[in-house]
């Protein structure tokens, strides 16, 4: 009966030490403060958010060459770009997938597609997949809005570009923009956090 006792404290114990494991690996929540990184752009420099020394904020993203939602939001990133980062808040693009699960996104095509497409943003790779999971990326693309303070970089919104990744030009709800907007105004964020819609970040199995 004691061994049995014992049994279920123990199990007791492993199963909250878990949970409590996956809580904290769950990743950035709004009002968190985002750590800086130092990943290799496709020119062959290191990029760090400390390097934006005038910069408001950021729009970080994590995106890919492969994922077909991706792809489709492409064109929708360059211009969240074009249309902020001379307001302060500048597209700092990460491709998280592994390249040797994912070869079309290894940093070669990376640097091909960015070419081919004209982006005017860093295009990172998270060379080992060390920072995704510190935010709590899950998918290509998933967004963080992140605003300057004198704490730190604070997470201001997690989620989707906008509410419709089939037809840019069916989109009513622009969520990112939305919340830059918000920001740059210094009015409150009406939405905050969204499902963010995409493939899932590809990992060794």
């Amino acid at each position: 009966m004691k061994n049995l006792k014992l049994l279920g404290v123990m199990v007791l114990v492993l199963t909250l030490s878990a949970f409590s494991t996956t809580t904290e690996d769950n990743g950035y929540e709004v009002g968190d403060l985002a750590t800086d990184f130092n990943l290799m752009n496709i020119d062959g420099n290191k990029v760090s958010l400390s390097d934006y020394t005038d910069a408001k904020g950021f729009i970080v993203i994590f995106t890919c060459n492969t994922c077909p939602y991706a792809v489709a939001y492409e064109d929708r990133i360059e211009a969240l770009n074009k249309t902020y980062a001379p307001k302060g808040y500048p597209v700092i693009a990460i491709m998280p997938n592994d390249p040797d699960v994912k070869p079309g996104d290894n940093m070669e095509a990376m640097k091909a597609r960015a070419k081919a497409k004209g982006f005017t943003f860093p295009y990172l790779m998270d060379d080992g997949q060390k920072i995704y999971p510190q935010y709590g990326a899950t998918k290509t693309p998933h967004v963080y809005v992140l605003q300057k303070t004198r704490k730190g970089n604070e997470v201001k919104y997690i989620g989707a570009i906008d509410d419709n990744y089939k037809d840019a030009s069916a989109v009513k709800e622009t969520y990112t923009a939305d919340a830059v907007d918000a920001l740059l105004n210094n009015e409150e964020i009406e939405t905050k956090e969204t499902r963010a819609i995409g493939c899932s970040i590809k990992v060794k199995s």
